[in-house]
């Protein structure tokens, strides 16, 4: 059954918005649009949806599904994303897939490979892959304290620089990437963001007199 998807992610700096047609094992990516901003998340994610809509030459109203990467990821990326497929899913009655965003770098890897993002805070989000299938993580850790008896690193290429290993080219999750880390074969799950840990901001207490 050919499917035409939108795939979302926000987990990175990367905003990404693509259009996908999936044919059985058979994956075309229509249209991809990438903004590197960690700073324009909500502002770049819909104009990146429409442009790839538009380069695709198709409507919201052709498309079957949505993924989007649940992180692990910052908070307010990571909302971004998520409201914008759930969104999506809603309006138009179509399901909606949540994926690892790390499995979605990690599935255009070989070997085995440590894939890191930035977690601020001096920390990494991580995962460990062999030929693009997670074995460890996620997580998040100082650097210090990631494995690296792995053969290689990808993901962030400033984070990527700390480790003394080679490094293959997957930096951020594409559109190609989030779908084909999607289990075709089961239903959608409710979207659980990733976020490891706490979120920075803390609702203020409240005390009375």
């Amino acid at each position: 059954m050919t499917n035409v998807i939108l795939a979302i992610d926000t987990a990175t700096p990367a905003v990404t918005a693509g259009i996908v047609r999936r044919d059985g094992d058979s994956i075309d990516v229509l249209a991809e649009r990438v903004t590197v901003d960690p700073r324009a998340h909500a502002e770049r994610l819909t104009p990146n949806v429409l442009a790839a809509l538009s380069d695709a030459a198709i409507t919201v109203n052709d498309l079957n599904a949505v993924v989007v990467g649940c992180g692990p990821g910052p908070f307010t990326g990571l909302r971004v994303g998520m409201a914008t497929a759930a969104a999506y899913g809603q309006a138009l009655g179509i399901p909606v897939y949540g994926v690892c965003s790390l499995d979605a770098i990690g599935i255009d890897t070989a070997g085995d490979v440590l894939v890191v993002t930035d977690a601020r805070r001096r920390e990494l989000y991580w995962a460990r892959y062999h030929d693009g299938l997670r074995e460890e993580g996620p997580a998040v850790n100082a650097p210090a304290d990631l494995p690296t008896h792995v053969g290689a690193v990808a993901g962030s290429p400033e984070h990527a620089a700390m480790f003394a290993l080679p490094r293959q080219p997957a930096v951020y999750p594409t559109a190609s990437g989030l779908v084909r880390v999607v289990d075709w074969t089961a239903s959608p799950q409710p979207l659980v963001p990733l976020y490891l840990r706490r979120p920075d901001a803390k609702p203020r207490e409240v005390t009375t007199p």
